[in-house]
């Protein structure tokens, strides 16, 4: 409804102004940034996909932390609406991933197995790390819950790269490489569709609010 992003009732965006929760969105910004570009490096060198589809999930998520530094201590609308652009963006993310992958069956070759597993170990300490730090906010609101669900994921992507790369030393193939590339792709679109329903719950409920808040129209007597 028109307006309704003006809604004072909001009464968690102070809480989610909370200066520690801050803090952690900086250090998991800067954290996730760095291992990108480490990653993508990395991805070249050994070629795999899986380390690039990773380092991709890195940037994606650098960019989730900043919108949420911007919109943290917004209404509870803003907050959603962005939610709902970092669940598109997830979406899109593991679609173009698995794409790659399908491409990447038809003309690539074997990855190096020892640069994917160093690598992977490093990104799941970093990983890891974060999500410790985010925990406690894995059952906030819409943005609260894509920032967990992110660093939740990567943390499982990290492990299964580890696996592939095992996968591929035992057998030579990049079909370990391949898959575990699809499985981090299929995690995000399954998070960007919870993100994408919480938030578009949150904004019906905010509607909602903003009819019972709103003051009824004036009515005027002509005499």
């Amino acid at each position: 409804m028109p307006g309704c992003t003006d809604c004072p009732s909001d009464a968690s965006a102070s809480a989610s102004a909370d200066p520690i929760f801050r803090r952690v969105l900086w250090i998991a910004l800067l954290a996730n940034l760095s291992m990108f570009f480490v990653e993508i490096v990395a991805s070249q060198v050994g070629d795999s996909m899986s380390l690039q589809a990773d380092a991709l999930d890195f940037f994606s998520d650098s960019a989730n932390y900043g919108i949420s530094l911007f919109v943290v201590a917004m209404v509870l609308t803003a907050r959603a609406k962005a939610s709902l652009f970092k669940g598109a963006t997830m979406a899109l993310f593991g679609t173009w991933v698995i794409g790659s992958a399908v491409y990447r069956a038809m003309t690539g070759s074997a990855p190096d197995p020892s640069m994917m597993g160093a690598i992977a170990f490093m990104a799941l300490v970093v990983n890891v790390a974060v999500a410790f730090l985010l925990y406690r906010y894995r059952d906030g609101d819409s943005n609260k819950q894509s920032i967990w669900l992110c660093s939740r994921n990567d943390a499982i992507g990290n492990v299964a790269v580890m696996l592939a790369a095992a996968g591929v030393f035992a057998s030579a193939s990049r079909w370990p490489d391949l898959l575990v590339a699809a499985i981090i792709a299929a995690l995000n679109i399954s998070a960007a569709l919870h993100v994408i329903q919480l938030a578009r719950a949150e904004l019906r409920t905010a509607d909602a609010q903003c009819e019972v808040d709103s003051p009824p129209a004036a009515n005027f007597e002509l005499r």
